[in-house]
Protein backbone atom coordinates (compact mmCIF):
# COMPACT_ATOMS: atom_id res chain seq x y z
CA UNK A 1 0.00 0.00 0.00
CA UNK A 2 1.08 3.67 -0.93
CA UNK A 3 0.23 6.04 1.24
CA UNK A 4 0.68 10.05 1.06
CA UNK A 5 0.33 12.34 4.02
CA UNK A 6 -0.26 16.12 3.91
CA UNK A 7 1.98 18.29 5.17
CA UNK A 8 0.52 22.45 5.96
CA UNK A 9 2.57 24.93 8.04
CA UNK A 10 0.91 23.94 11.72
CA UNK A 11 1.03 20.30 10.85
CA UNK A 12 2.38 18.18 14.21
CA UNK A 13 1.37 14.77 13.59
CA UNK A 14 2.41 14.20 10.17
CA UNK A 15 5.26 12.28 11.32
CA UNK A 16 3.55 10.34 13.72
CA UNK A 17 1.30 9.39 11.27
CA UNK A 18 4.09 8.36 8.67
CA UNK A 19 5.53 6.28 11.37
CA UNK A 20 2.19 4.65 11.88
CA UNK A 21 1.53 3.69 7.98
CA UNK A 22 5.37 2.51 8.16
CA UNK A 23 4.99 0.09 10.88
CA UNK A 24 1.70 -1.38 8.59
CA UNK A 25 3.05 -0.99 5.64
CA UNK A 26 6.46 -1.59 5.90
CA UNK A 27 6.92 1.39 3.11
CA UNK A 28 7.82 4.97 4.09
CA UNK A 29 4.44 7.34 2.61
CA UNK A 30 5.59 10.15 0.67
CA UNK A 31 5.08 13.40 2.44
CA UNK A 32 3.50 16.28 0.25
CA UNK A 33 3.61 19.81 1.12
CA UNK A 34 0.86 21.76 1.23
CA UNK A 35 1.97 24.21 -1.94
CA UNK A 36 2.56 21.22 -4.29
CA UNK A 37 -0.13 20.99 -6.95
CA UNK A 38 -0.66 17.48 -7.52
CA UNK A 39 -0.66 13.91 -5.22
CA UNK A 40 1.70 11.17 -6.17
CA UNK A 41 -0.28 7.82 -7.37
CA UNK A 42 -1.25 6.38 -4.08
CA UNK A 43 -3.97 3.83 -2.91
CA UNK A 44 -4.57 5.98 0.91
CA UNK A 45 -4.23 9.73 1.47
CA UNK A 46 -3.51 10.89 4.93
CA UNK A 47 -4.74 14.52 6.33
CA UNK A 48 -2.94 14.59 9.99
CA UNK A 49 -3.46 16.25 13.13
CA UNK A 50 -1.72 19.88 14.23
CA UNK A 51 -3.11 22.75 14.26
CA UNK A 52 -2.74 23.93 10.46
CA UNK A 53 -1.94 27.43 9.51
CA UNK A 54 -2.35 28.16 13.93
CA UNK A 55 -5.85 27.57 13.16
CA UNK A 56 -6.13 31.49 11.93
CA UNK A 57 -9.63 32.63 10.86
CA UNK A 58 -11.23 28.88 11.28
CA UNK A 59 -9.66 25.35 12.03
CA UNK A 60 -9.27 23.85 8.91
CA UNK A 61 -10.70 26.38 6.55
CA UNK A 62 -7.19 28.14 5.40
CA UNK A 63 -5.79 24.68 4.95
CA UNK A 64 -8.44 23.77 3.53
CA UNK A 65 -7.97 26.07 0.14
CA UNK A 66 -4.30 24.77 0.20
CA UNK A 67 -3.28 24.16 -3.27
CA UNK A 68 -2.62 20.33 -2.87
CA UNK A 69 -6.37 20.01 -1.59
CA UNK A 70 -7.51 20.47 -4.84
CA UNK A 71 -6.17 17.66 -5.91
CA UNK A 72 -6.84 16.07 -2.66
CA UNK A 73 -10.80 16.55 -3.05
CA UNK A 74 -10.54 15.24 -6.33
CA UNK A 75 -8.96 12.06 -5.97
CA UNK A 76 -11.43 11.39 -2.81
CA UNK A 77 -14.86 12.24 -5.12
CA UNK A 78 -12.90 9.68 -7.35
CA UNK A 79 -13.03 7.03 -4.81
CA UNK A 80 -8.80 7.03 -3.12
CA UNK A 81 -9.26 6.20 0.36
CA UNK A 82 -8.80 9.39 2.53
CA UNK A 83 -8.31 9.50 6.67
CA UNK A 84 -8.27 13.28 8.19
CA UNK A 85 -7.80 13.06 11.82
CA UNK A 86 -8.31 15.28 14.02
CA UNK A 87 -7.33 18.89 12.53
CA UNK A 88 -7.33 16.81 8.94
CA UNK A 89 -11.32 15.89 10.07
CA UNK A 90 -11.49 19.71 10.62
CA UNK A 91 -9.93 20.26 7.04
CA UNK A 92 -12.15 17.77 5.32
CA UNK A 93 -15.52 19.19 6.66
CA UNK A 94 -14.01 22.62 5.45
CA UNK A 95 -12.88 21.59 1.85
CA UNK A 96 -16.77 19.71 1.58
CA UNK A 97 -15.99 15.95 1.84
CA UNK A 98 -17.33 15.70 4.65
CA UNK A 99 -21.00 17.15 5.94
CA UNK A 100 -21.52 19.47 9.32
CA UNK A 101 -18.78 21.20 10.88
CA UNK A 102 -16.01 20.95 13.77
CA UNK A 103 -17.05 24.03 16.79
CA UNK A 104 -15.11 24.66 19.85
CA UNK A 105 -15.58 22.53 22.80
CA UNK A 106 -18.63 22.87 24.60
CA UNK A 107 -16.20 23.61 27.91
CA UNK A 108 -14.15 26.11 26.23
CA UNK A 109 -10.80 24.54 27.47
CA UNK A 110 -8.27 22.42 25.30
CA UNK A 111 -8.51 18.68 25.72
CA UNK A 112 -5.74 16.33 26.07
CA UNK A 113 -6.57 13.09 27.25
CA UNK A 114 -7.60 9.54 26.41
CA UNK A 115 -10.86 8.58 25.49
CA UNK A 116 -12.71 5.44 25.09
CA UNK A 117 -14.88 5.22 21.31
CA UNK A 118 -17.17 2.47 20.59
CA UNK A 119 -16.78 0.96 16.96
CA UNK A 120 -20.07 1.94 15.33
CA UNK A 121 -19.36 0.40 11.96
CA UNK A 122 -16.63 -1.76 11.13
CA UNK A 123 -17.74 -3.30 7.82
CA UNK A 124 -15.27 -0.69 6.31
CA UNK A 125 -11.51 -0.82 5.36
CA UNK A 126 -10.45 1.59 7.73
CA UNK A 127 -12.56 -0.20 10.58
CA UNK A 128 -12.24 -4.04 9.43
CA UNK A 129 -9.86 -4.13 12.53
CA UNK A 130 -12.51 -4.16 15.06
CA UNK A 131 -16.00 -5.78 16.09
CA UNK A 132 -19.09 -3.51 15.89
CA UNK A 133 -19.85 -2.26 19.45
CA UNK A 134 -16.11 -3.00 20.31
CA UNK A 135 -14.73 -0.30 22.92
CA UNK A 136 -11.17 1.21 22.00
CA UNK A 137 -9.15 3.42 23.75
CA UNK A 138 -7.23 6.55 21.56
CA UNK A 139 -6.22 10.23 22.39
CA UNK A 140 -7.26 13.45 21.40
CA UNK A 141 -5.59 16.56 21.51
CA UNK A 142 -8.06 19.90 20.99
CA UNK A 143 -9.80 22.67 21.13
CA UNK A 144 -12.35 22.61 18.66
CA UNK A 145 -13.49 18.66 18.25
CA UNK A 146 -17.27 19.55 19.07
CA UNK A 147 -18.74 17.93 15.97
CA UNK A 148 -22.29 19.77 15.28
CA UNK A 149 -24.46 19.21 12.15
CA UNK A 150 -28.56 19.92 11.51
CA UNK A 151 -30.79 17.40 12.97
CA UNK A 152 -31.54 16.04 8.93
CA UNK A 153 -27.80 15.70 8.14
CA UNK A 154 -27.41 13.50 11.97
CA UNK A 155 -30.15 11.63 10.99
CA UNK A 156 -29.00 10.42 7.58
CA UNK A 157 -25.46 9.79 9.11
CA UNK A 158 -27.23 7.45 11.64
CA UNK A 159 -29.42 6.04 8.82
CA UNK A 160 -26.69 4.96 6.23
CA UNK A 161 -24.41 3.64 8.69
CA UNK A 162 -21.76 6.97 7.59
CA UNK A 163 -21.47 7.01 12.21
CA UNK A 164 -17.78 5.43 12.60
CA UNK A 165 -17.32 5.88 16.52
CA UNK A 166 -18.91 7.57 19.09
CA UNK A 167 -17.83 8.38 22.26
CA UNK A 168 -18.28 6.17 25.23
CA UNK A 169 -17.87 6.04 29.07
CA UNK A 170 -13.63 5.03 29.78
CA UNK A 171 -14.08 1.78 31.81
CA UNK A 172 -15.74 2.38 35.77
CA UNK A 173 -16.76 5.17 34.66
CA UNK A 174 -20.52 5.72 35.54
CA UNK A 175 -20.61 9.39 35.91
CA UNK A 176 -20.86 10.60 32.40
CA UNK A 177 -21.31 9.70 28.70
CA UNK A 178 -18.03 10.19 27.76
CA UNK A 179 -18.22 13.08 25.60
CA UNK A 180 -15.53 15.44 25.80
CA UNK A 181 -16.62 18.06 23.64
CA UNK A 182 -20.26 18.16 23.68
CA UNK A 183 -19.71 16.87 19.65
CA UNK A 184 -23.81 15.86 18.34
CA UNK A 185 -24.99 12.50 19.71
CA UNK A 186 -21.51 11.47 20.83
CA UNK A 187 -20.40 11.61 17.69
CA UNK A 188 -16.26 11.16 16.96
CA UNK A 189 -15.97 10.49 13.70
CA UNK A 190 -18.09 9.72 10.36
CA UNK A 191 -17.57 8.85 6.58
CA UNK A 192 -18.57 9.94 3.21
CA UNK A 193 -21.44 8.39 1.35
CA UNK A 194 -19.30 5.81 -0.03
CA UNK A 195 -17.61 5.13 3.24
CA UNK A 196 -14.46 6.15 1.66
CA UNK A 197 -13.40 8.87 3.14
CA UNK A 198 -12.87 9.33 7.36
CA UNK A 199 -13.05 12.14 9.27
CA UNK A 200 -11.93 11.06 13.21
CA UNK A 201 -10.98 13.37 16.16
CA UNK A 202 -9.08 10.86 18.34
CA UNK A 203 -5.84 9.79 17.22
CA UNK A 204 -5.27 6.26 16.18
CA UNK A 205 -1.97 7.77 15.00
CA UNK A 206 -0.84 7.92 19.01
CA UNK A 207 -2.20 4.84 20.11
CA UNK A 208 -0.11 2.19 17.34
CA UNK A 209 2.98 1.32 19.82
CA UNK A 210 2.91 0.21 23.20
CA UNK A 211 5.72 2.68 24.40
CA UNK A 212 2.48 4.81 24.19
CA UNK A 213 0.39 3.39 26.04
CA UNK A 214 -1.85 1.16 24.22
CA UNK A 215 -2.63 -0.28 20.47
CA UNK A 216 -6.44 0.20 19.77
CA UNK A 217 -4.67 2.83 16.69
CA UNK A 218 -2.51 0.02 15.03
CA UNK A 219 -5.77 -2.66 14.18
CA UNK A 220 -6.90 0.28 12.09
CA UNK A 221 -3.71 1.19 9.97
CA UNK A 222 -3.45 -2.80 10.03
CA UNK A 223 -6.68 -2.76 8.37
CA UNK A 224 -6.09 -0.74 5.71
CA UNK A 225 -2.63 -2.04 5.23
CA UNK A 226 -4.27 -5.26 4.17
CA UNK A 227 -7.25 -3.85 2.31
CA UNK A 228 -5.52 -1.59 0.02
CA UNK A 229 -2.40 -3.66 0.07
Amino acid sequence: MKAAVIVFPGSNCDRDAAVALRDATGEAPAMVWHRDSALPKVDLIVVPGGFSYGDYLRAGAMAARSPIMRDVVRRAKDGVPTLGICNGFQILTEAGLLPGALMRNAGLKFVCRKVALRVENSQTFFTAGYAANQVVEFPIAHHDGHYFADDGTLDRLEGEGRVAFRYAPLEGDTASDGNPNGSSRNIAGIFNEAKTVLGLMPHPERAADPLHGGTDGRLMFDAMARALG
